[in-house]
């Protein structure tokens, strides 16, 4: 987006482009982007943004977020994403907090807020099961009084970092009464309690980000039920309309193409460049305003929860279109890399400048094709906007 900066903004993108270059290091990079040391680099990152009083910036400021303007959180992800670093791990965060402050007790949010502010919890989402999905409301794990606990049984699937987790946000079934959405309870629920398995599932990309977690009887305190008994639909869609704004990627696939454009403009073994393509070029410039179109989005989405409104309709669009964005940046990066034998092994000719930067393009390439799925599929967010607005 080509915006023009007040001078406060430019100050402020001057202070964060600083603090990127000064602390995310190329050996933390290396250790955030290796699977034995993710979770710990993680934590030292998320740590460090907390002492600048970034990680949890778009809280409210009575429980320690910033009162950032639309125009200062664009400035944010956008440095953010131009340094190459990560944002916060989403689930805490970004998802979990926002139904605490906005839902839970005074005592939980004492409890629960300032460790995960601090990166001192690491949460993960069970929501998903083996037969709901997209349809969520069809849940079935179970939490059945006695007493002042639940005996929570069911299976969650597709928890992203579960092999992390300290603790879980959990949909259960309280009430099998009225329809499917009225029974729903949000429970937390430790991981360490007798009765949780984490079992790992391998994803396509060769990596283990997701798991199936079981619960079998596991003891959970009422006092750990955010809210009202059977009323956990109305928080876990408030959560999912901020997990959906979370999942737009427009930083990502400005630095995706950034690096694209670079790569198309080496030639190969003495052939033109792929940039040189007029095929390419229409290609690559179409993804670049489609993108473009998507950050216009971001910022007005932006701006409307600055003014007090909640995304609604528009955190559907966001998922959609950037999901959408996001494979389409990967396809123009596998591409790339093919061009130059990128994703080969080494023995079949690739290049070894290319062999990184092919590793990366085969992963993203592989694990993006779930991004279309998950946090609501693409094919419910056409639902929904059809729903609000269209009225169909």
């Amino acid at each position: 987006m080509y915006a023009k900066f007040s001078d406060a903004e430019l100050a402020f993108q001057s202070e964060v482009r600083s603090f990127m270059r000064d602390n995310y290091t190329p050996e933390l990079d290396a250790r955030i982007n290796h699977p034995d040391t993710f979770k710990e680099a993680s934590i030292e990152w998320q740590k460090c943004l907390d002492r600048q009083g970034w990680a949890a910036h778009g809280w409210p400021v009575e429980h320690g977020g910033q009162a950032w303007t639309a125009t200062q959180k664009y400035i944010y992800s956008t440095e953010l994403a131009a340094a190459g670093a990560p944002d916060v791990v989403p689930m805490g965060i970004k998802m979990v907090a926002p139904v605490l402050y906005s839902y839970a007790s005074d005592e939980q949010k004492q409890r629960f807020l300032p460790p995960t502010k601090a990166s001192d919890i690491w949460w993960c989402q069970g929501y998903s099961e083996p037969g709901a999905g997209s349809d969520l409301a069809a849940l079935q794990t179970k939490a059945v009084r006695d007493g002042d606990d639940y005996l929570v049984t069911g299976t969650k699937i597709w928890t992203t970092y579960a092999q992390y987790a300290d603790w879980i946000f959990c949909l259960v079934r309280t009430s099998n009464e009225g329809k499917p959405q009225q029974g729903i309870s949000f429970l937390l629920i430790d991981m360490k309690s007798p009765g949780v398995t984490v079992s790992p599932i391998i994803s396509i990309d060769d990596e283990h980000h997701l798991n199936e977690v079981s619960f079998d009887n596991v003891r959970v305190p009422v006092s750990n039920r955010i809210g009202e008994e059977n009323q956990g639909w109305t928080y876990a869609k408030a959560l999912l309309t901020y997990e959906r704004t979370a999942l737009s990627g427009v930083g990502y696939c400005k630095r995706t193409l950034a690096t694209i454009r670079e790569m198309a403009a080496q030639s190969h073994n003495q052939a033109p460049s792929l940039l040189s393509s007029p095929d390419f070029q229409a290609r690559l410039a179409d993804v670049e305003m489609d993108v473009m179109a998507l950050e216009f989005l971001e910022l007005r989405v932006l701006s409307a929860i600055d003014s007090g409104s909640a995304p609604g309709m528009e955190s559907s669009l966001l998922k959609l279109k950037g999901t959408e964005m996001q494979q389409a940046v990967q396809s123009l990066q596998w591409d790339v890399a093919a061009s130059f034998g990128g994703v080969l092994p080494a023995e079949h000719g690739a290049e070894a400048l290319w062999q990184s930067s092919g590793n990366m393009a085969r992963r993203s390439y592989m694990f993006g094709r779930a991004s279309t799925i998950y946090g609501g599929s693409n094919e419910v967010q056409r639902n929904i906007i059809a729903k609000f607005a269209l009225g169909l």
